[in-house]
C-alpha cells in the first residue's frame, strides 16, 4: 500500500468559527489570524494505491464555482487537485474509487467538473463513489446552518455511481469505516490499516492538530457536544491502539500520533510536517 498526500491549495476561514468558544488569545497562538481574523487552512486529500486500485479521499474545493464565491475564501497556493495527481503519475481516469468524507464544498468540490459545453460531469469518470447514506440524505435535506455548505452542483452528478458505506465496514480492502455525527451527520473518516499501523483520515473531526483537545470544537459543527464525545473516545483509542491522524486542513502539519502529557491531556507527538 502506497499513501501519498495530495495538496489542492489553501483557503482562509474565520479563526473564531474554526475554534468555537476557545478564546482568540489562545487559538491565535495556534494558527495566527490576519487583520480580518482569517486563518489559513489547507485542503489536503489522500491517495491510496495498491494492486490495481487508485483510491482518492476527498477532492478539495474544485475550480468550477464563480469568482465571487472563491473571493470569500481567498484561495492561494500553486497546487491543485489535478496537478498533484499528475505529479503522482495519475490522470483522472486512473482513479478507481473516490471516498467522500462528507459533502461540504471544501471536501467535494473537485469531484464534479464542467465539460466543454458547461455541463456538470464527474471529474473521475471511472471511479465508484463511497459515501454514507446518512450524509447523502442529509445533504439533500439539510438544516439552515449547513445550507451554504451543501451545493448540489458538487455532488448530484455522482448519484448513479454511489456505493453506500456502513459504520465499521471494511468498505475497501484495508479501509474501515469510522462514522461521526458531530460535525455533520454521517461523516466518514476512513481508518486505513497500513503496514506501519492504523491511520485515521480525520476530515473535520480533527481539522488540524490544534483541534485534538475535545473542547476545541468548530462553530460549524451541528452537534458540538457529540463532537466532544466522539473526540474523547477517539483520543483514547488513538493512544491505546497507536493510531495516527491525517489532517486535511492543517497548513503546517500533515499527520501526528497522540500521547498523554503529565497532566493526562492528549497531545500530538511524532508529527509529520509539509
Amino acid at each position: 500500500m502506497k499513501i501519498t498526500p495530495i495538496a489542492t491549495g489553501f483557503f482562509k476561514l474565520d479563526g473564531g468559527a474554526m475554534f468555537g468558544t476557545v478564546p482568540k488569545s489562545i487559538w491565535n497562538k495556534l494558527n495566527p489570524a490576519d487583520e480580518n481574523n482569517l486563518c489559513q487552512w489547507a485542503m489536503r486529500c489522500l491517495l491510496i494505491q495498491y494492486g490495481d486500485r487508485n483510491i482518492l479521499i476527498d477532492t478539495g474545493i474544485g475550480r468550477k464555482q464563480s469568482e465571487k464565491f472563491f473571493s470569500f475564501y481567498q484561495l492561494s497556493g500553486e497546487d491543485s487537485l489535478l496537478s498533484s495527481l499528475d505529479a503522482a503519475g495519475l490522470q483522472p481516469c486512473d482513479i478507481t474509487d473516490l471516498v467522500l468524507t462528507h459533502l461540504h464544498f471544501d471536501h467535494v468540490g473537485g469531484a464534479v467538473s464542467r465539460g466543454e459545453s458547461g455541463e456538470l460531469q464527474p471529474t473521475f469518470a471511472n471511479a465508484a463513489v463511497h459515501v454514507t447514506e446518512a450524509q447523502w440524505k442529509h445533504a439533500h435535506n439539510s438544516n439552515p446552518r449547513e445550507k451554504a455548505s451543501f451545493l448540489e452542483e458538487n455532488y448530484q452528478a455522482l448519484a448513479d455511481r454511489l456505493v453506500m458505506v456502513q459504520e465499521g465496514q471494511e468498505f475497501l480492502p484495508g479501509l474501515e469505516a469510522c462514522v461521526f455525527d458531530g460535525h455533520t451527520l454521517g461523516m466518514l473518516c476512513p481508518m486505513i490499516h497500513t503496514a506501519e499501523g492504523p491511520l485515521l483520515y480525520a476530515a473535520d473531526l480533527y481539522p488540524s492538530v490544534a483541534h485534538i483537545p475535545a473542547n476545541y470544537v468548530m462553530g460549524y459543527d451541528i452537534q458540538p457536544l457529540i463532537t466532544m464525545q466522539e473526540r474523547s473516545r477517539m483520543n483514547e483509542r488513538a493512544v491505546s491502539e497507536g493510531i495516527r491522524f491525517f489532517f486535511e486542513h492543517d497548513a503546517r502539519c500533515i499527520s501526528a500520533a497522540l500521547t498523554q502529557d503529565e497532566r493526562g491531556r492528549f497531545v500530538a507527538c511524532d508529527s509529520v510536517l509539509p
